[in-house]
């Protein structure tokens, strides 16, 4: 993830444009990222993380361009451009970009989330064991791969 991005003057509370940035003022709760993903396809889905679980944590999507699919709990559905999804605390949920084209979107999450997604980008090691580790640490709970 990039750094907060600052207005003129140094003002972490305002993002001109967000496009590819998190905007996450100090001592904030909450955070709004932009993200883009390549394009994927369906079969199998390209997953942009792990099935997961927040247990003190909501994280929610809107999608900008594109479409974004999700798993949350049992259901699978499919958010379009202007599309959002919430993933309440306590929803097993992944998600991806199941078609061929890019698609952009803003998530919104809590700084333990943002703290969480920084800590699976720092792993060296990516394996079940060291996802379950780094999830655990962070409220959250590793479920596997789909």
């Amino acid at each position: 993830m990039s750094d907060s991005p600052q207005a003129p003057g140094g003002d972490a509370r305002h993002a001109a444009p967000l496009a590819g940035r998190v905007l996450a003022p100090p001592g904030s709760h909450l955070v709004l990222a932009e993200w883009r993903d390549p394009g994927g396809g369906f079969d199998p889905p390209r997953y942009v993380a792990p099935l997961h679980v927040h247990h003190r944590d909501d994280e929610a999507w809107y999608v900008l361009d594109g479409v974004l699919a999700f798993r949350l709990g049992d259901a699978v559905l499919e958010a379009p451009a202007g599309g959002a999804v919430l993933a309440p605390r306590g929803t097993a949920h992944t998600y991806w970009n199941p078609r061929p084209e890019p698609a952009r979107y803003v998530l919104a999450m809590t700084a333990t989330i943002r703290a969480l997604v920084d800590a699976i980008h720092a792993l060296d090691d990516r394996s079940p064991d060291a996802l379950a580790a780094v999830l655990r640490a962070h409220d959250s709970e590793f479920l596997g791969w789909p």
